[in-house]
């Protein structure tokens, strides 16, 4: 296991100076102890960039200012400003653990990690986060950017992939917290690491000649920073088949409906899907039956020909695990495509504010 190595200024006190004076002071979520803003901004920023969650934080603070206001809100409006964004599990734990706080812990977030670690959608780095970011707590954070940084100075080569690799960085990481002036060291050491990963330590071709603690950084002592952190296990990708019935009847409304609270898409809106060609014909025209003759068949085939159908192009969407390659049937119908209960008919006006998933949500503005 590498020690950490300190100069004369402890490695959490140059980080702390060079936070104040070089760090991002910018952000919206910044200069604020809110745990609501704060908690807000962290579910946001999991695998998102910066740039796309700036309009986002801003669009649910306006709809959303208080913890109260997010957790009185119905799972539908909190999906529709959601739309977009991604990784929707993250709003749905997002409105759930709105509604504990109000009910577990009397509309007030707690003051510890530990504490909210038992929230939803809240882990180990982002309870420590808001425990370091609003109350000062001694208490090690772990995302992707600390990652980097945290393994480059140590030089840390184990493979954090393996569980066992990661809790030890996780222990060198509580070892190297400020230990003087907690109250204000704590937040802006944690905001540090997080801005010396996202502006400097990058991934690929690292600022090393700007970087504070390049004295003490073991990788860049060794001139191989780009190889830390180390993590070999890779994704296991699958692919998976989607026949997607785009259907709208005269008065130009298109067939929505809620998806299942598991699964692809979960608790959002999206045009019917199905796993084959056959399923959806069968859901949209009903299926010829073994007793009938081949005339009454033929019948049904040509009338079902004579509604207005459309194949249009097909397209692939990538999730994190899994390729979507979708099929696309548009149809011209004067009746319910589906018996579902979850299903109805809106208007343009009325889907544009639905939680919609990205692709169905382009599907729908380029192809109606």
């Amino acid at each position: 296991m590498s020690k950490v190595v300190t100069s004369d200024k402890s490695f959490a006190e140059t980080l702390v100076a060079w936070q104040k004076k070089h760090g991002r002071n910018h952000l919206p979520w910044q200069n604020t102890q809110d745990p609501y803003r704060v908690w807000l901004s962290e579910i946001m920023l999991q695998q998102t960039q910066v740039s796309t969650v700036l309009d986002y934080y801003a669009k649910f603070l306006k709809h959303f200012p208080t913890v109260a206001d997010l957790a009185a809100a119905s799972q539908d409006q909190v999906m529709g400003l959601w739309s977009g964004l991604g990784y929707y599990s993250r709003a749905r734990n997002l409105h759930q653990c709105a509604k504990d706080v109000m009910t577990k812990f009397g509309g007030q977030f707690p003051q510890t990690a530990e504490s909210l670690m038992s929230l939803p959608g809240i882990g180990r780095s982002t309870a420590a986060a808001v425990a370091s970011f609003c109350f000062s707590e001694r208490v090690a954070i772990m995302d992707g950017n600390v990652k980097r940084v945290l393994t480059r100075v140590w030089a840390y080569g184990a493979d954090l992939s393996v569980s066992k690799n990661e809790k030890v960085l996780w222990q060198m990481a509580e070892e190297a917290l400020p230990t003087q002036q907690i109250q204000t060291a704590m937040p802006r050491y944690s905001q540090g690491l997080m801005d010396l990963g996202a502006t400097i330590c990058l991934s690929r071709k690292p600022l090393c000649e700007a970087c504070p603690v390049r004295g003490e950084c073991q990788a860049c002592a060794l001139g191989e920073p780009e190889k830390f952190p180390v993590k070999t296990r890779k994704i296991k990708r699958s692919s998976e088949v989607l026949w997607l019935l785009l259907a709208q009847n005269k008065q130009g409304q298109v067939w929505l409906e809620k998806r299942p609270a598991s699964g692809i898409w979960a608790s959002l809106y999206s045009v019917p899907v199905f796993d084959s060609e056959e399923s959806l014909r069968t859901a949209v025209f009903g299926n010829a039956s073994s007793s009938e003759s081949k005339a009454k068949a033929k019948a049904k085939t040509q009338a079902m020909s004579k509604v207005s159908m459309e194949i249009l192009p097909t397209f692939k969407h990538v999730l994190t695990h899994k390729d979507l390659h979708c099929h696309v049937v548009k149809l011209a119908l004067s009746k319910d495509p589906s018996s579902s209960e979850t299903g109805a008919w809106w208007s343009e006006e009325d889907w544009q504010v639905l939680g919609l998933p990205t692709p169905i949500r382009h599907l729908l503005s380029n192809s109606l």
